[in-house]
């Protein structure tokens, strides 16, 4: 089960440079996003069964986005949110590097609160993922702290996604680090993992951040990524050779692989590798969810 964010990502891919106070040719396309929406998307194609996704959604845009997940194979448990819109994300994409930039509305996931909770929802559930984005609003927060008490309590073990490395500036190393406390697998990327450790090189912050949880995943890009367990590296996995067009989503294809894998009994070179197939399918396509089951 995922706990997160269900986005509206408008993808503009442009070739540059960026013309200021006129026009920027682009292709431009409207498409389902999140990161814990994608990471649940992707959890499903890598294999897993029974995927399902906590998020709430304006009113505007809730019906599209649950056709959406159902397509890709996930059971969308969606709150429509009267007050406030669907998420949304401007993501300008560099077409010479499919690096991307963020411009972030995050409406109706900070609107998440202990209201949309549960403890019934981890009925059935084998495991936990929050997404990162929960942690930066005082409501969703709430939530989020309460699903992972909740999943303690019930033996589900947990898996944290930083999300993203300008908010957790803004939210600090050690409140994040106290919020995260009981976190089974954390899966920062390499700017989350060496800010949340001051260390430079992404394995040793890796392998830092693995004496606080017990599995620590980092990715790296083009370079594949790493986990570490217990102080030290124990996998180095390259990425698959992939034409990029948009690296959106690409973190979170390689959360819904690797968890999946973990599920499925891999071991965290295994995991690490199927999630390393899945951020190089998601770099090779427009937008961070895999094809649509039909």
């Amino acid at each position: 089960m995922v706990v997160g964010d269900v986005v509206t990502d408008v993808v503009a891919r442009y070739r540059g440079p960026l013309s200021t106070a006129t026009d920027t040719a682009a292709d431009i396309r409207t498409v389902p996003g999140g990161a814990g929406a994608n990471a649940a998307c992707w959890a499903a194609h890598s294999g897993c069964p029974d995927v399902r996704l906590l998020a709430r959604a304006g009113r505007d845009a809730a019906a599209w986005h649950e056709l959406q997940l159902r397509r890709a194979g996930v059971r969308p448990l969606l709150i429509a949110d009267a007050d406030a819109p669907t998420a949304t994300v401007i993501s300008l994409v560099d077409a010479a590097t499919a690096e991307r930039t963020f411009l972030t509305d995050s409406g109706a996931v900070h609107h998440m609160g202990p209201a949309d909770w549960s403890p019934a929802l981890l009925d059935g559930v084998a495991h936990l993922h929050l997404s990162g984005y929960l942690l930066f609003a005082d409501r969703s927060r709430q939530l989020a702290l309460l699903a992972r008490d909740a999943a303690d309590q019930k033996g589900v073990t947990v898996s944290l996604d930083p999300a993203s490395s300008g908010f957790l500036a803004d939210l600090g190393v050690e409140r994040f680090l106290a919020m995260a406390e009981g976190v089974d697998v954390l899966l920062p990327n390499a700017d989350e993992a060496t800010y949340l450790t001051g260390l430079p090189e992404p394995a040793e912050a890796a392998a830092k951040l693995s004496r606080v949880f017990p599995l620590v995943a980092v990715t790296l890009g083009p370079a594949g990524a790493l986990a570490a367990a217990a102080g030290e590296v124990v996998a180095r996995v390259p990425a698959p050779t992939a034409e990029a067009l948009d690296s959106t989503g690409a973190g979170d294809a390689f959360t819904g692989g690797f968890l999946a894998a973990r599920l499925l009994g891999a071991s965290p070179a295994e995991a690490a590798a199927a999630g390393c197939r899945a951020g190089a399918q998601a770099v090779a396509m427009v937008g961070g969810r895999p094809p649509a089951l039909g």
